[in-house]
């Protein structure tokens, strides 16, 4: 095993002139607190904290600055601070909630002072999707987060550290592909070619499938009538149930997977990349409302963590056609149902066949054409300097009637 720690960049999505306020308020007491520490050459953490004690922080940045603080003194090689040294938390500070039903999914509670928080929407780098599913299911820990505004818009950096597996030294060419198919029948297949190049071994989570859609038509159906009762509480209260429901479903899934993938030899895990899909999704409102929901970065993401966590390295490939042509002979066929492709070439030996499983092997045999690309980074610690290198739930007490306003905002 081997530890890997990367920090997690989000930016918080437009906070209102209230919230605004507030963050600039931490971070002037933070900075002024940092300033008089410094001054004062503190050099132990007794030292600093009697200097910070006094100042209007939560208890997480006050922590954070006694650690910080000595380190600052001993080591930093300048007679002034800099303007532009992020707010630090320690580790128990800020918490992250995941509300996949939202436009905006993702939110993050920042520590104002005592018994205040900020509960604010935020958009992760979407390559690190699945280091935060991580941190939300208990498999990574997170470290200090450090939050900063630059250019008007205010962003927050977690570190996170995981356990995960040696890779073994194996080239591409010597992996067997397993084609990794997300849908809304089956909820995802997955199977890849033997020795012979014959596809073998598919496995279906289709029952998983019908589970999702039942529970996704119950929350959608239920939350409609009650908000239109005026029952908002309940609906949110209900809501939370039913995709903690979903969530559970997706993570034994994606275990499932992996346990797939660790009974093949050499295995890498090969999934469609979803920036292609998104920019495919144009099929109306509606339709497209029920693939955003679906929950393929979702499953995507947990596939990834789980696998990188057992050492399984994971590709991406264009998903272009994996559905409509055949695995045979490459024909464009058509699929008379859900479960069933047809190949209409006369001359290939395969005339019907498992839509999901003719799907998975497709995405398989993209990775062995060369087009796959990896998406997951094991280089160590990519942690960002202090305030640098970004790429780019609710308010307690005062700040309620803001946070309810916020929710009906990103509802879906």
């Amino acid at each position: 095993m081997t530890e890997l720690t990367k920090t997690l960049e989000l930016k918080l999505v437009e906070p209102n002139a209230h919230k605004r306020q507030k963050l600039r308020e931490t971070r002037e007491a933070y900075q002024r607190a940092l300033q008089d520490a410094f001054d004062a050459r503190c050099t132990t953490q007794p030292e600093a904290n009697d200097v910070v004690v006094n100042y209007d922080l939560s208890g997480y940045a006050k922590n954070a600055l006694k650690k910080y603080v000595p380190q600052l003194t001993t080591t930093y090689n300048a007679g002034e601070l800099h303007d532009d040294h992020p707010v630090r938390f320690t580790n128990e500070g800020v918490r992250l909630d995941h509300k996949p039903e939202n436009a905006i999914e993702w939110y993050v509670k920042i520590p104002h002072h005592e018994d205040y928080h900020l509960w604010m929407p935020a958009q992760p780098n979407p390559e690190q999707r699945d280091w935060l599913e991580a941190l939300q299911a208990g498999d990574a820990t997170m470290g200090e987060s450090r939050l900063f505004e630059r250019d008007g818009t205010w962003y927050l950096h977690v570190t996170a550290t995981r356990d995960v597996e040696e890779r073994s030294e194996v080239s591409a060419e010597e992996r067997t592909p397993i084609g990794v198919d997300i849908g809304e029948a089956s909820l995802v297949t997955v199977c890849h070619r033997d020795d012979d190049g014959s596809p073998t071994a598919p496995e279906l989570w289709a029952d998983e499938g019908k589970t999702v859609r039942r529970l996704r038509k119950t929350y959608f159906t239920a939350t409609r009538r009650l908000q239109t009762r005026g029952s908002e509480r309940i609906a949110e209260s209900f809501g939370d149930d039913v995709w903690q429901q979903i969530d559970d479903v997706f993570h034994r899934v994606t275990r499932e997977v992996v346990e797939y993938a660790e009974s093949v030899e050499n295995p890498v895990l090969v999934l469609e990349d979803l920036t292609y899909i998104r920019e495919s999704m144009d099929y109306g409102d509606f339709m497209n409302r029920r693939l955003h929901g679906w929950g393929f970065a979702k499953l995507h993401a947990q596939i990834r963590y789980k696998a990188v966590e057992k050492g399984i390295p994971v590709e991406t490939v264009n998903p272009r056609n994996t559905s409509k042509e055949c695995h045979a002979c490459g024909e464009v066929g058509y699929r008379p149902r859900q479960a069933t492709f047809t190949c209409p070439n006369d001359a290939c030996w395969m005339s019907e066949y498992q839509a999901d499983v003719n799907g998975a092997i497709n995405i398989a045999d993209r990775y062995l054409s060369g087009e796959s690309h990896s998406r997951e980074h094991m280089d160590g610690d990519d942690s960002a300097e202090d305030g640098g290198r970004l790429t780019a739930p609710q308010d307690s007490q005062a700040d309620a009637d803001t946070q309810q306003e916020t929710l009906g905002t990103n509802a879906s």
